[in-house]
């Protein structure tokens, strides 16, 4: 039987070689947008927390950036807390609601579909994160076709 003789990885250690940037630190140019769209359901995995960050990421970057939630991406931009709204159940539970306020604050604009809101998940406009711009779910293709004229850069975020 092979001996493993390596001492157990300790708090503290590196890994990987985190501070090597291969790529230029990009930047945009005066008036370039970023679209950030979401047809993700909050909680159902990592992607809709980790777009929010790369959104915030392109805000950060001088991108005009906004972000669209249509389908069940509003599950990302409604109040949420237990037992009262604002209240964090468990750790991360405000996660979204957290990084779509300071987005929201740092200057990006979030949009979310009126027609997912009711008719898919019982919500009204009410119920959105403050600062959050309902939308006609005429406006969801809409946005994003005035985002590929003004040659955007676009990340579309699905899950199944």
């Amino acid at each position: 039987m092979p001996k493993v003789t390596k001492p157990a990885n300790a708090k503290g250690d590196f890994l990987v070689d985190y501070e090597e940037k291969v790529f230029e630190d990009v930047k945009a140019d005066p008036g370039q947008k970023a679209l950030v769209t979401f047809h993700t359901v909050a909680f159902e995995g990592s992607i809709g927390f980790v777009n929010l960050l790369q959104a915030t990421r392109l805000l950060r970057k001088g991108f005009e950036t906004s972000v669209l939630l249509y389908g069940p991406g509003v599950t990302l931009g409604v109040q949420r807390g237990f037992p009262t709204l604002g209240d964090e159940a468990f750790p991360g539970h405000q996660n979204f609601n957290n990084q779509i306020t300071k987005f929201i604050a740092e200057g990006g604009k979030v949009y979310a579909c009126r027609f997912a809101l009711q008719a898919l998940y019982g919500h009204g406009e009410g119920a959105l994160i403050e600062g959050i711009r309902p939308i006609s779910p005429l406006d969801v293709l809409d946005i994003v076709l005035l985002h590929k004229k003004a040659n955007a850069v676009i990340l579309d975020t699905w899950t199944l």
